[in-house]
């Protein structure tokens, strides 16, 4: 079995990124900076948040909470779009009350949305990217692959299609709509799943040699799972992310990628 490590890629990523921050500060006198806006105090939404304020200290980028109650969430957006300290800004998600999230996310200037969460984002969304990233790192060409999406999110699955399509990739998607699934996945040389459903992919609809990456978090047990089933690990013909540490680190990586990007933008205007 060999391993697609996302967090050793991610160093060199973070060495440039620091860099280019360190870039900005002497030569422009820009300090990147991005905003959060939370309205939950969910452990787990709290660990993703002090994950990414830990990776911005580490580069150098200044992240702002914004703890507050999501009816508060829309006048708060308004005052960092027009705040032009602030490079991105991003709605750590889901809300509760998740009717109001495209309302809120669509809040979001687009030059500013480094989420790529809204229609009018001039960004490429994180986790897709990282996804691609993750597989380039690794010298895995897509061209010459039958790949299968599985899942279509608004997080992953969704962009990640229109980003398929934009290269020209050959790829199938399974959604809840598809009809015997495990015969669609069963083809596939790279299979992509982002559904969020222990045990979702289990070894018997895989083919020898697939290259697995499994983007989804899920919480089984009181720790965190993606789709595939624990068996496929036993496996030694497969390429897949590890439990942990595939494509999350890549994730943060492409966030502020576009942070930095905000921010060197700010500098032209």
């Amino acid at each position: 079995m060999k391993l697609l490590n996302g967090s050793e890629i991610a160093g060199f990523i973070k060495e440039r990124q620091a860099y280019q921050v360190r870039s900005l500060k002497q030569s422009q006198k820009v300090q990147p900076k991005l905003a959060i806006v939370s309205c939950s105090d969910n452990p787990v939404i709290l660990k993703y948040i002090s994950l990414k304020q830990k990776y911005g200290e580490d580069i150098g980028v200044e992240v702002a909470v914004h703890q507050l109650g999501q009816e508060d969430a829309l006048g708060t957006i308004k005052k960092l779009n027009e705040d032009s300290s602030i490079h991105g800004i991003i709605v750590q998600l889901p809300l509760p009350d998740s009717d109001k999230t495209d309302e809120v996310v669509a809040a979001i200037s687009g030059k500013k949305d480094v989420d790529a969460l809204s229609p009018h984002s001039i960004f490429e969304p994180a986790t897709p990217m990282a996804i691609l990233w993750l597989l380039a790192g690794y010298n895995i060409e897509l061209k010459d692959k039958h790949i299968v999406l599985v899942g279509l999110g608004r997080l992953v699955g969704q962009p990640l299609k229109k980003m398929l399509e934009a290269a020209n990739y050959d790829f199938e998607v399974v959604d809840e709509d598809t009809k015997n699934p495990a015969s669609v996945i069963l083809g596939a040389d790279v299979v992509i799943s982002a559904v969020g459903k222990p045990g979702l992919i289990n070894g018997s609809m895989l083919k020898e040699k697939v290259i697995i990456v499994d983007a989804a978090v899920a919480s089984e047990g009181g720790k965190l799972v993606g789709d595939v089933a624990e068996e496929v690990y036993e496996r030694d013909d497969i390429t897949i992310t590890p439990r942990i540490g595939g494509v999350g680190p890549l994730t943060i990586c492409a966030l502020f990628d576009n942070v930095i990007r905000a921010a060197q933008e700010s500098v032209k205007k």
